[in-house]
C-alpha cells in the first residue's frame, strides 16, 4: 500500500517521508519541481500541485493514504478543500492531517482559521483521519538566530504567558506512526486528533534565558510587540502574510500556546522517548566557542 505524502520538500515533510521510508512505507511525493527532489531510493516522485485537478489525480491513482500539508498561502483554503475532494474522488479514505494547535480558538488568524475548515470538511466527509495539532515549530528558530547571536536580542514576541514549541522531529515521527497506522489497519479508524507539543511551556523571558546560558553571553527578550514584529516581516515577505504573523503574534502574547492535561505524556509514550526540547535545539545550533 502507497502514502502519499504533499509538502514533502519542507521543514516537516521531508522528515516525513524519511520516517515513512525507514519503516518501510511505500511512499509517493507529489512536487511543483522534481529537480528538486532529494529523496531515500525508492520514493517515487510525480510532478504536480494542489490546485492542479489533471496531475492530483494522477498522483492519487493506487494510493490508499495520505499526509496533508499545505503552507500558508493565500490559496490554502481552496488547496486542502481541492486535494480532500481529489481524495475521496478517487477512494481514498484515510489521511493524515497537519493543522495547528488552538485552531479552533484563534480563529481570527487566517491560516488557523482556514485548518479548522479543512478539520470540519474532513470529519463531515467521514475520512478514516488523524488530526495533528502542532504548537510552534522551534525549527522556525533558523530564521531568526542571527538575530540572537550577533545581537543578543530573542525578537520573537511570544509574550508571558508560554509557548509548548515543538520539534519538526517529533512532528514529522508522530506523523509517520499515524500513517502507517490508518494504511495498515484492517477497516476504518475512527477520527482523532493529537495536539503536538514541546516538553516545556516557555515564555519570551525563558527563552532568552536559555540562549543566555547556552551562548554564555546575555540575550534579552525584545518584548511583546507584535506590531514592530509585522513591520520587520512586511521587509521580506507580502504584507498580507506578514499582517497574519502579527495577528498570530498577538495570540501569543494574549493567550499564550499551552498544552492540554496529558499531551506530553500522550507524546512519550507514543514517541517511546522524550520530547526534544528547546534547549536540546539551542545547543545544537549554537556557534562552536
Amino acid at each position: 500500500m502507497t502514502i502519499l505524502v504533499t509538502g514533502a520538500t519542507g521543514r516537516v515533510g521531508s522528515q516525513v517521508v524519511q520516517q515513512l521510508v525507514k519503516r518501510g512505507a511505500s511512499v509517493r511525493v507529489l512536487l511543483r519541481d522534481p529537480a528538486k527532489a532529494d529523496f531515500p531510493a525508492g520514493v517515487e516522485v510525480v510532478k504536480g500541485d494542489l490546485l492542479d485537478i489533471d496531475s492530483l489525480r494522477a498522483a492519487f491513482q493506487g494510493i490508499d493514504t495520505l499526509f496533508l500539508l499545505n503552507a500558508v498561502a493565500g490559496d490554502e483554503f481552496s488547496q486542502a478543500l481541492i486535494t480532500l475532494n481529489i481524495a475521496r474522488e478517487s477512494g481514498v479514505e484515510r489521511l493524515v492531517y497537519l493543522s495547528v494547535l488552538h485552531s479552533d480558538r484563534f480563529v481570527n488568524v487566517p491560516h488557523f482559521a482556514v485548518k479548522l475548515g479543512a478539520e470540519r470538511m474532513i470529519e463531515q466527509m467521514g475520512f478514516s483521519a488523524t488530526i495533528l495539532r502542532p504548537s510552534y515549530f522551534i525549527d522556525n528558530e533558523h530564521m531568526i538566530k542571527d538575530v540572537i547571536f550577533n545581537h543578543g536580542v530573542y525578537p520573537m514576541p511570544i509574550g508571558g504567558k508560554g509557548v509548548a514549541m515543538v520539534d519538526a522531529r517529533d512532528i514529522a515521527e508522530v506523523a509517520a506512526i499515524e500513517l502507517i497506522r490508518r494504511d495498515q489497519a484492517p477497516g476504518k479508524l475512527p477520527l482523532q486528533t493529537i495536539n503536538l507539543v514541546g516538553p516545556d511551556t516557555l515564555t519570551g523571558a525563558d527563552v532568552a534565558a536559555i540562549w543566555s546560558d547556552v551562548l554564555a553571553k546575555p540575550v534579552v527578550y525584545g518584548g511583546d510587540d507584535p506590531g514592530a514584529f509585522e513591520q520587520n516581516l512586511a521587509t521580506f515577505m507580502p504584507k498580507w502574510m506578514a499582517y497574519e504573523m502579527r495577528l498570530m503574534a498577538e495570540r501569543y502574547v494574549s493567550d499564550g500556546m499551552i498544552p492540554e492535561a496529558g499531551d506530553v505524556e500522550r507524546l512519550t509514550k507514543l514517541l517511546g522517548r522524550p520530547l526534544h526540547s528547546y534547549r536540546d535545539f539551542a545547543v545544537g545550533i549554537a556557534p562552536a566557542a
